[in-house]
């Protein structure tokens, strides 16, 4: 979110779609490099850009984060035609489990009805990252066909507005709840995972120091879905009282590799010079995606600074003119 936001701040910059095509299934180019090109697409939005995605994030032997990315961006677009590729994503058992649980996402996120059955038939996946995507999925369409059905658009004017540009795996909950309590169903292991997210994002649509510092305590939760999910909105809020918490994350190596992943990402999108050092720290490390998530997060505090590393190499290329 943090590179779509930069992206349409330059959206007269935006460079041709064949360009970036070529960028993105490239797989020789940086990872980072490939991610810029793919938000960029997502702003364009357009068919041909959906089919250039699908066609990168099906390619088994490429990056699992940037398949990851991908498969994310697919969901933002909100385009029926990425469902059958998303879907077997999600249906093959020998694609990575972070990949998928991504697929899983952006199915929900779609909000396509005819999704419904591949995402019940891994509901009850081994794997939980994958079998909580699944059923957060689920319960995300059913809720969206119920405000649907309600003509509920009113009762949505009730719930905290998100003032991102994302599209959310859960709706916020109520306006009128105080902190506290979205910190205490935040916390409330007990609570199904959906309700969970619901006080998740609206701690993060809140903002400021209290909130944010109610959302990091999520980062030590029993699922590490949620814990990842926790460490994406604290990238979104980009609030420095953050940064200790997600630190702490990206050093512990018994941390999921998905959790650490995005706390690298969010400490990218919160920036500082002693963020940057702590990026560096594991541009060696022993998880690709955590590595990459590094060298990707470096880049985009680079992007936010006159010819970072990214416009240059972009301009390089004569992707950016």
């Amino acid at each position: 979110d943090v590179l779509h936001n930069i992206i349409i701040m330059n959206d007269n910059d935006i460079p041709p779609l064949e360009n970036l095509k070529e960028c993105v299934l490239q797989t020789s180019e940086p990872v980072a490099k490939r991610t810029h090109a793919a938000f960029y697409l997502r702003t364009i939005n357009s068919k041909e850009a959906v089919e250039a995605i699908c066609q990168a994030v099906s390619n088994k032997e490429d990056s699992a984060l940037l398949r990851h990315e991908l498969a994310y961006i697919l969901g933002q677009m909100q385009n029926t035609a990425a469902c059958p590729h998303l879907s077997a994503i999600l249906c093959d058992e020998h694609d990575d489990v972070m990949v998928r649980h991504e697929a899983a996402e952006s199915l929900g996120a779609i909000g396509d009805p005819s999704s419904t059955d591949v995402l019940k038939q891994f509901a009850d996946h081994t794997a939980p990252e994958i079998r909580e995507t699944c059923q957060l999925a689920l319960d995300l369409i059913e809720w969206k066909q119920s405000q649907e059905a309600q003509g509920a658009a009113g009762a949505q004017s009730d719930l905290d507005l998100n003032p991102y540009q994302s599209v959310d795996p859960s709706p916020a909950e109520s306006k009128d709840l105080s902190i506290e309590d979205l910190k205490e169903r935040l916390m409330d292991e007990s609570r199904a995972l959906f309700s969970r997210y619901r006080a998740m994002f609206s701690l993060r649509n809140r903002g400021g120091e209290e909130a944010v510092l109610a959302l990091a305590a999520g980062l030590k939760g029993n699922s590490a879905l949620f814990r990842h999910e926790v460490a994406y909105v604290l990238g979104q809020v980009q609030h420095p009282a953050a940064a200790p918490a997600l630190v702490e994350v990206l050093r512990d190596e018994n941390e999921n590799r998905m959790v650490r992943h995005e706390a690298a990402e969010a400490l990218g999108a919160i920036g500082g010079a002693d963020t940057e050092q702590v990026l560096k720290e594991f541009f060696d490390d022993k998880e690709e995606v955590v590595k990459e998530s590094c060298e990707v997060a470096l880049d985009t505090i680079n992007y936010w600074k006159p010819e970072g590393a990214s416009w240059k190499g972009l301009k390089e290329e004569g992707i950016v003119a």
